[in-house]
């Protein structure tokens, strides 16, 4: 046996025993109480604030190696925990504790005609796998949310926050242990190399959902490889149609934030749309705050005609997710049109409609075929926070199980139960 072969085989027996052991844990946690998990998560919090300085010493042997890499200026900035990004992720971690916990909770129930009760329990998926890069802040995220929602969680960060990530998993343990439940309740990979994420997508024995966050590359692989489901989004290509009805202002304000509040978000709108009837209203002036915020505009043949400086789109630009100042625009002939270039070119994340005409918007919510589909509202809301479910996980585009911000709730699943008093069926 080479040694390359010595290396994948010691990972994969690794990894086995990370499954086996994320099993056994799950079990224990979908039994645990709420209290408990309360419990372990506030410890979790305070430990993470104790061991600050520590957090920041292995933090910085991160960022060293990454400036010795040539990590761009962003990854590092992403991959830095400062004395404020340290307490945002313990107070994050104390607000998960605030939410209801889904685990347990009847809906449904209703007698049939037999005398039985039939409803259905949310009970938790098992084993959730996170695979995930840079922000060494997913790991607390993506922990805390498992262990409210009752899942172990195997969590496989980025090679880049290594040291980082470790110095978490320790404060994670720490918190579990306090309050009685097992330390490999969440686990994190203690490997950096690429084959533990191999072994990791082919482990259903023991991995119940995969979740992958980072970039395109990074989901492309896991939707390729993984023989377990995957709660995904690959694209963020999120769309602005302004309706011939739409009011003027409220048109600017959402077109405008939508695109420039923040360039690198996945609900940052990367097409606007403008109705034939307005477009020569309402471009000049989106014209003039975009150009001072420095976005480069793209435009269809119509929309070059109102803004002659604008370069010309191709048919890739209705396809691009930009994560940039650069914007594409399309004149359409009405809702019909705008509808139409949404579902051919959506990545069915975000799209919103800006109008004051009731029947129109309740057309382009039925119509739109996206996981978030918004009237009157910048697509930048598309977010867990915003949405109240206190935090995400990530965003699903896929149209089984979760859709959108996944909260705690999505990390869920239902099963019938039936209640009885002895009924038997003839």
């Amino acid at each position: 046996m080479s040694a390359d072969e010595r290396v994948v085989n010691e990972i994969a027996v690794y990894m086995a025993g990370v499954g086996r052991r994320a099993r056994a844990a799950s079990r224990a946690l979908a039994r645990a109480e709420t209290g408990a998990k309360n419990a372990a998560l506030l410890a979790i919090a305070d430990a993470i604030e104790a061991a600050a300085g520590a957090l920041k010493t292995e933090n910085r042997k991160d960022l060293e190696a990454g400036r010795a890499r040539g990590l761009e200026p962003a990854l590092l900035d992403r991959l830095e925990l400062t004395e404020a990004r340290i307490a945002a992720m313990a107070e994050g971690v104390r607000q998960i504790v605030s939410l209801a916990d889904p685990v347990g909770e009847i809906s449904d129930l209703n007698y049939r005609p037999s005398g039985i009760q039939v409803g259905r329990m949310r009970v938790p998926l098992g084993v959730i796998g996170i695979i995930y890069e840079s922000r060494p802040n997913v790991t607390v995220d993506a922990a805390a949310l498992c262990l409210k929602s009752g899942n172990a969680a195997i969590l496989r960060g980025g090679s880049e926050a290594l040291h980082s990530n470790q110095a978490i998993a320790a404060c994670i343990r720490q918190g579990l242990a306090s309050a009685g439940l097992p330390e490999a309740a969440v686990q994190v990979v203690e490997t950096d190399d690429r084959a533990a994420v191999g072994e990791l997508l082919r482990m259903k024995d023991y991995v119940d959902v995969i979740v992958p966050r980072g970039g395109k590359g990074l989901i492309e692989r896991v939707s390729r490889e993984s023989l377990i489901p995957v709660i995904k989004h690959l694209d963020g290509v999120c769309h602005v149609y302004l309706d011939a009805e739409a009011d003027a202002d409220k048109a600017l304000r959402v077109a405008f934030n939508s695109k420039t509040q923040r360039y690198g978000t996945c609900n940052t709108m990367e097409t606007l749309l403008v109705d034939a009837a307005r477009a020569a209203e309402l471009l000049p002036e989106l014209a003039v705050l975009y150009a001072g915020k420095g976005v480069e505009l793209r435009g269809c043949p119509r929309t070059r005609e109102i803004l002659p400086d604008a370069l010309p789109a191709t048919e890739q630009d209705w396809l691009a997710e930009y994560l940039a100042p650069i914007l594409a625009i399309r004149v359409v002939d009405g809702l019909d049109e705008a509808i139409e270039h949404i579902n051919t070119y959506s990545s069915q994340h975000t799209d919103a409609i800006v109008t004051e005409n009731y029947t129109r918007a309740r057309r382009f919510l039925r119509e739109v075929d996206s996981s978030s589909v918004m009237v009157n509202a910048s697509t930048r809301f598309a977010d867990g926070f915003e949405y109240g479910l206190g935090a995400e996980i990530g965003i699903s585009t896929d149209k089984l199980h979760a859709r959108g911000p996944v909260g705690l709730e999505g990390l869920t699943s239902l099963k019938y139960v039936v209640l009885g008093d002895g009924q038997i069926r003839e």
